[in-house]
Formats: structure tokens, sequence, C-alpha cells
């Protein structure tokens, strides 16, 4: 296969998705899996570095490893940035666009941008975020959550992937320096406002007919680890009435969560990953780790909901005399995105309807820091963190195109260079 970095610059998202196309698919899963500092994910940085430096944009990876691209104004005083972007990581067998394609289209927009003749007298910045989707070390918009001081450095560096590995070894061994992560105000201090890029993760658009929408908010969500404990014992040697199995117990913990759940309206609740250990075929497991992802547009509804998941769970496992754990992993709540940078795209982007989400999104973490906002692109599979996760091309166009209007637009001073 030819290297990424040879290849020439694409115009178009549709020809940058597929320079990118072939990179980290799983054969095993479908779709695509992208961890954080897999090879996969640091060839996608190449690759958008790559791009990046080919348009003329001065590049730097800071200290908690997102990756930001300037498009300086004649003075070089990078101060109330007009910023957007998004992440190149993915969920274990996820899908194409789900991240790259904020990136993609974020490259486009600055190729419209300057194809119309104008130099922005504000400062323009691409920023691509690690660790958006938390597949690797658990933690969602681990790189925004640092960057502004939402996640304690200490608790960043001892997290740990699947294979025991912690953030801070993995970090070094991919050269970056995990002493220095953190909160970074002086980053933030350049920053004026974010507007991300995203594939629609539902059927919004699909059912209004329309390929682009403004995001209104992002429901609160959560994730918790709960850890049903029993007696690890052989299966063939232990009697049916001996045995306090953690694997019962979990199996009625997951159904009770989802029956809870639909006792909430607009709830969410889901066990997406199971761990018994130690995981033998012939093996009453001794612990079964359940990681549970609850979400609703209140945010006392989703501490109600949890609350009811974790003692119910007690109850069940009880009753299988085993015992449960139970903690918190990451917590987001309900985020209304800017009224006013809504009320500005709602100007330049007349036809796009305003939508919420339940995805969290970097853009999420920033809220609380500087205005931001969101744009979505139609997904007419209305699936997302699948392989079956679409964008059709002129849809991804049409999306680079509102981006590159809006970026336009809130740039504000900007000339024309005629």
């Amino acid at each position: 296969m030819t290297p990424l970095a040879t290849k020439p610059a694409s115009d178009t998202v549709t020809g940058l998705m597929r320079d990118i196309s072939s990179v980290g698919t799983d054969p095993r899963r479908g779709g695509y899996s992208r961890p954080v500092f897999s090879h996969a994910e640091t060839e996608l940085r190449s690759w958008f570095i790559e791009q990046a430096g080919r348009r003329g944009l001065d590049i730097i990876t800071d200290n908690n490893g997102i990756v930001w691209a300037w498009w300086d104004t004649a003075t070089r005083i990078r101060k109330d940035a007009v910023v957007t972007g998004s992440h190149l990581d993915s969920v274990p067998g996820g899908g194409e666009y789900d991240g790259p394609l904020g990136v993609a289209s974020a490259l486009v927009a600055v190729d419209v941008l300057k194809a119309r003749g104008i130099r922005p007298r504000r400062p323009l910045a691409i920023a691509v975020f690690p660790e958006e989707e938390g597949s690797r070390f658990g933690v969602a918009c681990l790189g925004s959550r640092l960057l502004t001081g939402a996640l304690d450095p200490d608790k960043a560096r001892n997290l740990k992937d699947a294979d025991g590995n912690t953030y801070a070894d993995v970090a070094a061994a991919n050269g970056q320096d995990p002493r220095f992560i953190g909160a970074d105000p002086e980053t933030l201090q350049q920053l004026g406002m974010f507007v991300e890029l995203h594939v629609e993760q539902g059927r919004g658009l699909v059912d209004l007919d329309q390929p682009v929408a403004i995001g209104s908010s992002i429901l609160g969500h959560g994730r918790w680890k709960l850890s049903v404990n029993g007696q690890g014992n052989h299966a063939g040697t232990t009697l049916m009435k001996d045995r306090r199995d953690p694997m019962i117990a979990a199996a009625k913990i997951m159904i009770g969560i989802r029956d809870t759940a639909r006792n909430y309206r607009d709830a969410r609740a889901t066990v997406g990953r199971l761990q018994p250990v130690p995981g033998g075929t012939n093996v009453i497991a001794s612990r079964v780790d359940l990681w549970i992802d609850v979400r609703h547009p209140r945010d006392e509804v989703t501490a109600a909901l949890v609350e009811s998941i974790h003692l119910n769970a007690h109850v069940i496992a009880a009753e299988e005399n085993c015992t449960v754990t139970f903690g918190v992993e990451s917590l987001s709540p309900t985020v209304h995105f800017d009224t006013g940078l809504r009320a500005q795209l709602q100007k330049l982007l007349r036809d796009a309807p305003v939508l919420d989400t339940g995805a969290g999104h970097d853009a999420g973490v920033l809220a609380g820091h500087l205005p931001t906002a969101m744009l979505f692109v139609r997904n007419p599979s209305g699936i997302s963190h699948s392989p079956e996760e679409l964008v059709e091309d002129h849809d991804a166009e049409a999306g680079a195109l509102a981006l590159a209007d809006a970026l336009g637009g809130l740039l504000g001073e900007a000339r024309n260079l005629g």
C-alpha cells in the first residue's frame, strides 16, 4: 500500500475519507477499531498533520496530545480563535465517519475559504482530540477533559487499558510526556469558540429530509463500572446448589437495568461490555465486571436511574449469595450549547434544522469554558458506533460547505484578497 504521507492532497471530503478508508479496519468485528495510541490512530494523526501542512497550517501537538493546526492572521496573534475539528479514534468495530468526518470536513472547509479568497483577521484552528470515545482507557473525551481541568492528571496517568497498561506508560511510549498532562489555561485563552461537525448518530435528519442540522444540546450521560463478586470454582465438580455464581447475578442485573430504564421516559441504559474473571469455559467465574452507560436529558433523572440500578443490583446479587461494588468512571451533565452562537449559525445556515443528540462530544466538554456548537451531517442508516454507519457523498460535501459558510461568517472581519 502507498504510504499515506506520499498521497496527493484531496479537495473533497469523500476523497480524504477514501485516503484513510483502509486504516484500522477490523476483520473480526467489522468496521474500524482505532483506539488511542494504536497503530491505526497514530497513522491517522500523521495523515492529518501531513494534510494540514499541505494547506500551510501551523501544526502543534500540545502536552495533552491534542493536535492543533492554525491558520494564522497577518499578526500571528492567537487570540479569540474560531476552532473546528473532531477526533480520529473509534469504538471497537465502529463506523467510518464517527470523528474522521469532522476532521476531513474541517480541512475541506479551509480549502473552500481559501478558494473564496478569504484571509481571516481572526485566527482559525483545526483541533484533533485524542481518546474521545474512551474505548481504550474508559474515560470519554479524555483529551478535552485534561485540557479544561475536568480530569485530574494523576487519575489520567493511572488509567489502565484492558491489558493493564497505564495511560502514562502508553503515552510515554508514543512520545508524549505524561508528567505535563493537565489543565492548560494558556491554550484555552486562545480560543474564542468551537464548532464541531459530526455524523448524526440517529434519524433526525433522515426524518426531516435535510442534509445538515445545528446542534442544540447533548443529553447528560455517564459510565459506571459494576462488579459482581462470587466464588470461583470448578464447573464440573460444583453442584448447582453450592454455587455463588456472579455470572447468573450479572445476567439478572442486566435484565433489571433494561427494565428499570424503561420506567423513565427518554432514558437510555446500556451494558455494552461484560468481562468474567478468569473467563474460562469450564470455570465458574469469581467476578464479573459490567460497564454501564446511562443517559437522560435531565441530570436528576440520570442520578435517580443510576441509584435504582445500584440498589437493584445489590438485591439481585444477594439472591445468588454474591456481592456488588459500584463506581462512576465518567459523568457529563446535560449540555445546552451557547444560544448566541447557535443563533449566529441559524442566520448563516437558514435551512438547517436544530436537533439535540444523545451522544457525547468534545464540544460538550468545552462548553463550560467557551461558546460551542455542533453541526450534524445526515446518516441515512440512522445507525452509529457500528459498521452500518453511513454518510452519502453528496451529504458529506454539503456538510463541508455548510461548515465553510459557518466558519466564514464567524470569522467576521474576513477580507477578500481579490
